[in-house]
């Protein structure tokens, strides 16, 4: 029997101030796998051990189906102040994300923290435009992270800004396993 494909693939893009765009992407993700579909996550500027890291990456190391990597030195960065590891681990996943997107393996793709990246030159934003013109028909395409830039926003289909209305942290409440990560 032939796996379910979708018809037609379109953009989404998830951004804010907010918190929770990683977990609106994983949501849609899990509702793919969930239908028989297969998803690839890549996240920009992120590197943790899958034992100790975010709890995403323990689910969904133990998943059929989805393939998940992470590009980053596990070192936070900020903006305008990223090391030349940085850069080229963006530059490695966002081809990466390329070679997977045109496989045609995946149905859905997520590339979690773009936005970032390209806020912070770590990757560049006609390489990310000419990536989302070669999608092809039937996959899915998210992308998150604050700071999108207008372009995104003209190219996509989905466009969803979360914003943070109120968040403990604010009150100095450290993430919390499990929950913020």
């Amino acid at each position: 029997m032939a796996r379910y494909r979708l018809e037609r693939g379109y953009v989404h893009l998830i951004t804010g101030d907010g918190p929770g765009k990683t977990t609106a992407a994983i949501g849609l993700a899990v509702r793919a796998l969930g239908n028989g579909l297969r998803v690839c996550i890549v996240q920009f500027m992120k590197n943790q051990h899958w034992r100790t890291g975010y709890g995403e990456i323990r689910f969904f190391k133990r998943t059929r189906n989805v393939e998940i990597r992470q590009f980053g030195t596990g070192s936070f960065i900020k903006e305008g102040s990223y090391s030349s590891a940085d850069a080229k681990l963006a530059e490695e996943g966002l081809k990466f994300a390329k070679e997977k997107m045109l496989s045609g393996k995946y149905d859905l793709i997520i590339l979690d923290e773009a936005n970032v990246a390209l806020d912070f030159g770590l990757i560049d934003l006609e390489q990310v435009l000419s990536l989302i013109r070669s999608k092809p028909t039937q996959l899915e395409l998210i992308l998150t992270g604050r700071n999108a830039p207008k372009e995104l926003y003209d190219v996509s289909d989905y466009v969803v800004s979360i914003d943070s209305i109120k968040h403990p942290y604010d009150r100095g409440v450290e993430a919390r396993r499990g929950i913020e990560y």
